[in-house]
Order: C-alpha cells, then structure tokens, then sequence
C-alpha cells in the first residue's frame, strides 16, 4: 500500500481516516505518512539548522541558517508520530501542541509555524 505511492499521501489519509473514527492506524502507513511529512517539510523549507525528530520512524534538518554537524544540534523539534501528523497536516496547531507538552521545541529556529502545515497531497484543497 504505502510502497505503490512514493509521495506518501495515501499513507497520510489513511492515517487521518483512522484517528478520525478513533481507531489505531496501521503501523506501516504511519510509518510511511511520518516519513513523507518529514520529506516534505525538508523539501518545503531546506536547511540544518533545525533538526525534527519523530521517533522511531524518522528525523531531517531543515530551516535555512548554521549547519548542524555533530553531536546535539542548538535547534530541535521532538514529538510523537501521531502528534507530528496532526501538527504537519494542520489538524492541530503547534502551538497548542507546544503548549501542552506533544511537541517539545528548543533553539531559536526551533519555531515551525511559517512551515506548516507541510505541503503535500494530503493537503486539502482550498
């Protein structure tokens, strides 16, 4: 399923479809919906001075500035799959995400509201 769509978006739908009704969606279009947003957004907004990390299914620099080359970069995003779908696809926004506590953020490029949410084909039109 995922392997026959290489942009990831039918991943990502299927994904949003089953949380929508509340069920828990399958491990390998979440798997490939991370990777894909997390694609993206690398894509959308080039650089290394932001790493986003969404564990255990992916991690990019990005955001143009200083390049990160070793050890722990001075910017960076963590969160949870879930959470970084919804954030990424803009059906929850970062800030609330921020606020409580599904997205820790640190560094000054760290914020990655102007990027979001990330363009793709899961984006509805508008």
């Amino acid at each position: 399923m995922p392997a026959a769509d290489p942009s990831g978006g039918g991943a990502v739908r299927s994904v949003l479809a089953a949380l929508a009704e509340g069920a828990a969606p399958d491990r390998a279009d979440l798997a490939a919906a991370v990777r894909a947003t997390l694609r993206a957004l690398a894509a959308a907004a080039p650089g290394h001075s932001v790493e986003v990390r969404v564990p255990p299914w992916g991690a990019v620099q990005c955001v143009p500035g200083p390049r990160h080359t070793r050890g722990t970069p001075k910017a960076v995003v963590e969160t949870d799959p879930v959470t970084w779908l919804l954030v990424a696809t803009g059906r929850l926004g970062l800030a609330a995400a921020t606020a409580d506590g599904r997205v820790r953020a640190s560094g000054e490029r760290s914020d990655l509201a102007s990027h979001l949410p990330v363009p793709g084909p899961w984006t509805d039109p508008g």
